[in-house]
């Protein structure tokens, strides 16, 4: 073989050489490629399910501040139907004591007649008339004093609990903030949110919570979805 033969050889060996290392490396460089592409397409889908859960977590919030607003609306009907109800009490109590004042009259006008009655009957050898509080129990004086007494006792109002009236006031003051908000409110759903059990204390949670509220253990779903991985080229 000459020395020009031997050097093409040479040359053509050093090509081939060169091309299969390139080869390899831009094999190598393709499956890197694909592995982060399939690590950047799971970490997207990952990035869309916690947009979707994070919507749903900021929806039931609103619910449940729309429940606690209805509350503290139904508290304000029931404190104004109080007030009414303690001013037709006022009023009946005013009737009473009207009718009472007018029943004393009556029973003073009647005590000395009926003597009167009674003195004649004697005199004529007759027996005297019943009292009145023998004939009618009601129509005792001391009767009505002690139902005046029992129409005067008022009921107590019992307490409103810390609880309620610490939630009541949190509600108004967030009432005040969202209206000082100009940003629209979006229309959220009304039935109840998903629920699942927690594989460690079995307690009813949302279906999207990522940690268990009760138990603090990571909320783990039973049919996890598994990114899909193309075929090496």
């Amino acid at each position: 073989m000459s020395k020009k033969s031997c050097a093409n050889w040479k040359a053509l060996k050093r090509s081939g050489i060169e091309l299969r290392t390139l080869n390899v490396r831009s094999r190598n460089k393709t499956l890197q490629m694909e592995k982060i592409k399939a690590r950047l397409k799971a970490e997207f889908e990952a990035l869309e399910s916690e947009e979707r859960h994070l919507k749903e977590y900021k929806q039931e919030m609103d619910l449940l501040l729309q429940e606690k607003m209805a509350h503290v609306e139904e508290l304000r009907l029931i404190h104004a139907d109080i007030n009414v109800m303690e001013n037709t009490i006022k009023q009946s109590e005013n009737d009473l004591n009207k009718l009472l004042e007018s029943t004393r009259r009556l029973h003073d006008e009647y005590k000395p007649l009926k003597e009167h009655v009674d003195a004649l009957r004697m005199t004529l050898g007759l027996q005297r008339l019943p009292d009145l509080c023998e004939e009618e129990e009601k129509l005792s004086l001391d009767y009505f004093e002690k139902q005046k007494a029992e129409w005067q006792t008022e009921p107590q109002e019992p307490p409103i609990p810390e609880s309620l009236a610490a939630a009541a006031a949190a509600a108004q003051q967030l009432q005040v903030a969202r209206k000082q908000d100009t940003r629209q409110t979006a229309t959220f759903r009304q039935q109840p949110p998903p629920m699942k059990a927690c594989l460690s204390c079995h307690q009813q949670i949302h279906r999207n919570a990522p940690i268990c509220p009760l138990c603090k253990a990571k909320s783990r779903s039973r049919n996890p979805k598994k990114p899909k991985r193309k075929q090496d080229e």
